[in-house]
């Protein structure tokens, strides 16, 4: 492994490579592997060499003179030999059952929970660029893959090779040239096998994909069927489907027709051996070079093998799925996180929430940075509003304060500590943030609210979801508290699952508060009511506010406006209205409360304010600040909202 894989500290050391990998899970448990590698052995040793304790009771029969008891008295060897093989195959093949039925699931339960481990580390980069539900899968094919592909080494393949090690030894004792033609039949066999199942498997890969894809569309149109309905579409549906099966079925045709040919390879080859072996013996016999017992051996030893390398092309077919599975999975999850640590981070404790940028520098990794030198100080206990168009950088502020991201250059400081020397689960420990959409677990509401504070009472969780309004739609539910709200919350509304969240961190009572666009969701009495609240939370906190409604944050101590990365205005609400600057373009400019997304289609003049950076998208859309001549100023402005919430 080389040491620029990066690796989060405590997290499992797994090799980035499928083989590797695989053998990482089996030095665990290496001994139950040994056994059961020793019985499937001995299994597959006694099931061949049956017909050789066979041919020595028929070497006996032949050889005697007359037929009495006395006779098969004198057979007791080798018919101890022949009932011995036959319990040793039950017997030992059972012990490799019981062993593979116990340690199977083991195995399985082993690779998921430390794959899973390696994954909570990614960063949220990561997560953004891979689905949610496609890791899930890889997590479980690549848990199975491991299992599987040890099953078909241990299980299929290694009895197989002995299988043919042992006949071949025993055709050697009955007669050398015996032994050579079927031990080059074997390897021919074992060779052309794995050639055909390499070339067979593209084609399966491609018919497995087609299937997929029609399932994928199946499930999308299930799920999206009241709008097919609504909008008359329900033969369109199908005839889209229609095409997806169609192509699913020239996939399918093309992987069954290869696999139809490797069938003919495999029973040419068996009929080859069979007729070859007899018609060997048989001359080997005819020139009395061997006797009626090793005819007998040779024969059924034939038989057997070819029992046992039957559908040899379909095990290598699905070895290399399982091996293909796996590679997938470890490809896709055990690459290098890209935020880890420190050597010697500690559990710093955060006590007053000052938060300091010094010189921050930061880019998503393009060459535009959206900070270049940001410097800025909150002090403890501030009220900060954020405001600013889309991709001015407020989101990108809280990130990095969150450390979803690292910054490329500077320092984030909250109480005189880096971030970067805090572990990730100090900071975040400490850090509260009600998102704008909020993802519930599917668990019971009781549970996603304690999950603020895992020993938090009962009565603590009811206290909160009181603060957060909540209360009253959890007890008309069936099961209250108790009630599970569906996979990211589905059973409950956007505002019921707000009002969680808001519970949620209600409970956490962390020292610096995020609120993202926090009551959005919220009909206006709710809001109003949850709004008080919060305030009440944001006592004796550092608290960030995202907006977008600018009079969600016109109380605050401090109004931050930003725009392209930069913080072009700084002051509470009061002060950024008499300068009449950004932020009261933005105030005036607002519609019912909301900020535009951004200047596009602002056919407003445009002339560049002291404040407001020449090129800036602000620049762009904001008025004169001068603009008494406007004749549509009093209608965009209300004095009285302004001056009661500069108030």
């Amino acid at each position: 492994m080389s040491t620029d894989f990066q690796r989060a500290p405590g997290t499992p050391d797994l090799p980035a490579t499928p083989f590797r990998f695989i053998c990482y899970f089996v030095v665990r448990y290496r001994w139950w592997y040994l056994a059961m590698l020793t019985m499937e052995t001995l299994n597959a040793a006694c099931g061949i060499s049956i017909p050789y304790a066979l041919s020595r009771i028929i070497k006996s029969v032949t050889g005697a003179h007359e037929q009495s008891m006395a006779l098969v008295t004198s057979l007791q060897g080798p018919l101890l030999l022949f009932v011995a093989l036959s319990a040793g195959e039950v017997l030992f093949g059972r012990l490799a059952g019981a062993i593979q039925i116990r340690l199977g699931p083991r195995q399985r339960q082993n690779v998921t929970r430390t794959i899973y481990h390696y994954l909570q580390h990614h960063s949220h980069r990561y997560f953004s660029n891979n689905f949610a539900g496609a890791l899930a899968h890889r997590i479980s094919e690549t848990s199975m893959g491991v299992t599987q592909t040890l099953w078909s080494v241990i299980t299929e393949f290694w009895p197989v090779v002995i299988v043919f090690s042992v006949a071949i030894t025993l055709l050697y004792t009955a007669h050398p040239q015996l032994a050579a033609f079927v031990g080059t039949w074997a390897v021919l066999f074992i060779g052309i096998s794995y050639l055909l199942a390499r070339r067979a498997q593209p084609h399966a890969f491609r018919a497995s994909s087609a299937r997929s894809e029609t399932t994928g569309k199946v499930v999308d149109s299930v799920t999206n069927l009241t709008s097919a309905r609504l909008f008359a579409r329900l033969k369109f549906e199908r005839d889209f489907l229609e095409d997806s099966l169609q192509k699913e079925l020239v996939m399918v045709r093309r992987s069954n027709s290869y696999s139809e040919r490797v069938r003919w390879f495999q029973f040419a080859a068996a009929a080859v051996l069979k007729v070859g072996t007899l018609y060997f013996a048989l001359t080997l016999w005819g020139q009395g070079k061997i006797g009626v017992a090793e005819f007998v051996m040779a024969v059924s030893l034939s038989l057997l093998i070819i029992n046992e390398a039957r559908n040899l092309s379909r095990r290598f077919l699905e070895f290399f799925e399982f091996i293909g599975n796996v590679a997938n999975g470890v490809h896709t999850i055990v690459r290098p996180h890209e935020l880890v640590d420190q050597p010697g981070a500690a559990p710093a404790r955060i006590s007053t929430g000052r938060i300091e940028f010094r010189d921050v520098d930061f880019s998503y990794g393009g060459e535009r940075k959206v900070f270049n030198k940001l410097n800025l100080t909150i002090p403890a206990g501030q009220r900060v509003g954020l405001v600013g168009f889309s991709g001015s950088g407020k989101s990108t502020f809280v990130s990095v304060i969150l450390r979803l991201y690292d910054v490329q250059g500077g320092q984030i400081v909250i109480d005189g500590t880096d971030i970067r020397q805090m572990t990730q689960d100090a900071l975040h420990g400490q850090l509260s943030l009600i998102p704008q959409d909020p993802s519930l677990f599917h668990r019971t509401l009781k549970e996603n609210i304690r999950y603020g504070r895992l020993d938090a009472s009962d009565e603590e969780v009811v206290e909160a979801a009181k603060k957060a309004y909540a209360h009253d739609f959890i007890v008309d539910m069936k099961e209250q508290y108790d009630s599970m709200v569906g996979e990211r919350g589905i059973k409950v509304s956007g505002g019921q699952r707000q009002r969680i969240a808001i519970a949620r961190v209600i409970l956490k009572d962390a020292p610096i508060l995020i609120l993202d666009e926090a009551t959005s969701a919220l009909d206006s009495i709710t809001e109003k009511a949850i709004q008080n609240t919060l305030d009440e939370v944001m006592k004796g906190k550092t608290v960030l506010v995202v907006a977008h409604r600018l009079s969600t944050i016109a109380h605050l101590d401090r109004i931050l406006v930003f725009d392209n990365g930069e913080i072009i205005e700084d002051g509470s609400h009061a002060e950024l209205i008499a300068r009449q600057g950004a932020y009261y373009r933005l105030w005036s400019k607002q519609s019912d409360g909301f900020l535009p997304e951004s200047s596009n289609g602002e056919a407003a003049p445009a002339r560049r304010l002291e404040q407001v950076p020449a090129g800036s998208q602000l620049d762009k859309v904001l008025p004169d600040a001068d603009s008494s001549n406007d004749p549509d100023r009093a209608k965009r402005e209300d004095p009285d909202v302004s001056f009661a919430a500069a108030k």
